[in-house]
């Protein structure tokens, strides 16, 4: 192989272990892949994966141990002393992609540069091997990603358009490394995205929730993938729900429309709760199908059943889809210092003791999305500061009550059932009402009352 620029570099013991180990049986191991591109730009890989001309057989009985567990010859080899995995993949030639995610066909191959022609993007192209010894390590970049690197170009390997119809989620990924890296894409692979965008709605909802979660906890603002994605063609395609807020008016003292608040909303969340991110991100999305005389009457409702449809789709768990759709359904809430103590206590109920930390940051971040200078400040402070006082002092709910439905039925003489579960939620209102009533003998006397004239 011709000799290339060299690189030194100070390996994990377990990684130097693993090359020195497939050297030891005559093969060739290199460093491959997103550690070498971090490695150039300066940063700390967070994986290290090794490609090789071993056949997967001989990676893992070279490392008793191993796993090897996909028909793509990765062999995850875990040593003694390592904290984690290490992945080693074959070299492979891989055939034609009819699913536009993976390879109709995979052989072992022999070559690095075959292996490496096979990638996405120049920057991910690039190898290191092992040093000779009294030199440093051999660069491998026959597409010139390191330059690319340089000079913040993201490229496609070859023709950008059979990448991307190789694996559509490819597209994705193009934002991702842009945004993340601080890079500008190259006019044909921008020319190839655009082309293809539509590509994005055959991929299967898993795979893109993975690409959008890793945009939304990267330590750049996620909004910049969005507003490229929406350039490309891309958001329409993969989240239309959103891209139907572009051009909905926001009286706002910021400028823009719905879809620039929704993304400052976003940029104005931690990176990391992603989940949090996407609820500022999706917390407008009622908007585009209730505007009517420059009201937006019921956005909230109608909101959180989009974004939890949407997440369904995009096969978030559903803690996460509950979590999201609970959020957008309650960020519209409105307070004044008239309220009563027991308002708050009803405000608290509705919301749910488990939703107020969150609610409280979106509303922070809305309000900073909107041009608020100091957010959370007025009325949103002072209810929060009732709100979690009541958590901490007053019952809220059915389990916090002094009698039990058990209770009730054995000292009222009614049968379990929904009468019982009616008797219940009306003493829970008594207590919101009146804390102090929430006495065994008070609410037994309440339930008496209410039982005598009443049919329970």
């Amino acid at each position: 192989m011709p000799d290339g620029d060299r690189l030194d570099v100070t390996l994990p013991a377990p990684v130097a272990a693993v090359l020195a180990g497939l050297a030891e049986v005559g093969e060739e191991a290199a460093l491959v892949g997103g550690c070498v591109r971090d490695l150039l730009r300066g940063d700390t890989p967070a994986d290290w994966d090794v490609a090789t001309s071993a056949p997967p057989e001989i990676v893992a009985a070279r490392f008793p141990g191993s796993t090897w567990q996909n028909p793509f010859g990765t062999v995850t080899v875990t040593l003694p002393d390592s904290e984690r995995g290490i992945e080693v993949t074959t070299y492979r030639i891989e055939g034609s992609y009819r699913d536009r995610r993976r390879p109709d066909h995979v052989r072992w191959g022999r070559s690095l540069l075959d292996d490496l022609a096979r990638r996405d993007f120049t920057m991910n192209a690039i190898a290191w091997l092992p040093p000779e010894p009294g030199q440093a390590g051999l660069l491998v970049d026959p597409f010139g990603g390191a330059d690319d690197i340089r000079n913040g170009l993201l490229r496609a390997v070859g023709d950008p358009d059979a990448r991307f119809m190789e694996d559509a989620l490819r597209l994705v990924r193009a934002v991702r490394f842009a945004t993340r890296f601080d890079l500008r894409i190259d006019q044909p692979t921008e020319t190839a995205i655009r082309r293809h965008a539509g590509l994005v709605a055959t991929l299967s909802g898993e795979r893109l929730r993975g690409e959008l979660l890793r945009i939304l906890t990267a330590p750049t603002p996620p909004s910049r993938a969005f507003v490229l994605m929406e350039r490309f063609g891309l958001l329409v395609v993969l989240v239309p729900e959103l891209a139907a807020l572009r051009g909905v008016p926001q009286a706002k003292t910021l400028p823009g429309d719905a879809l620039d608040h929704s993304l400052r909303a976003l940029d104005a969340l931690p990176a990391t709760d992603p989940t949090l991110r996407l609820a500022g991100l999706l917390h407008d999305i009622g908007k585009a199908s209730t505007l009517a005389d420059g009201h937006f009457i019921g956005h909230d409702t109608v909101g959180a059943d989009l974004a939890e449809g949407l997440l369904q789709r995009l096969r978030f768990p559903r803690g996460e889809i509950v979590r999201v759709a609970r959020l957008v359904r309650q960020h519209m809430f409105a307070y004044s210092p008239e309220w009563t103590d027991a308002a708050v206590r009803r405000f608290v109920r509705r919301v749910g003791v488990d939703l107020l930390d969150d609610l409280f940051v979106l509303r922070s971040a809305d309000d900073l999305a909107s041009g608020v200078s100091e957010p959370l400040k007025g009325g949103s402070a002072e209810l929060a500061s009732r709100a979690f006082a009541a958590v901490a002092a007053d019952p809220l709910d059915m389990r916090q009550l002094a009698v039990d439905g058990h209770m009730l039925a054995d000292q009222l003489g009614i049968a379990p059932g929904p009468g019982i579960g009616r008797l219940l939620s009306r003493l829970l209102e008594a207590v919101l009402e009146d804390p102090s009533l929430n006495e065994r003998t008070a609410l037994l006397a309440l339930a008496r009352e209410w039982a005598s004239t009443d049919p329970f």
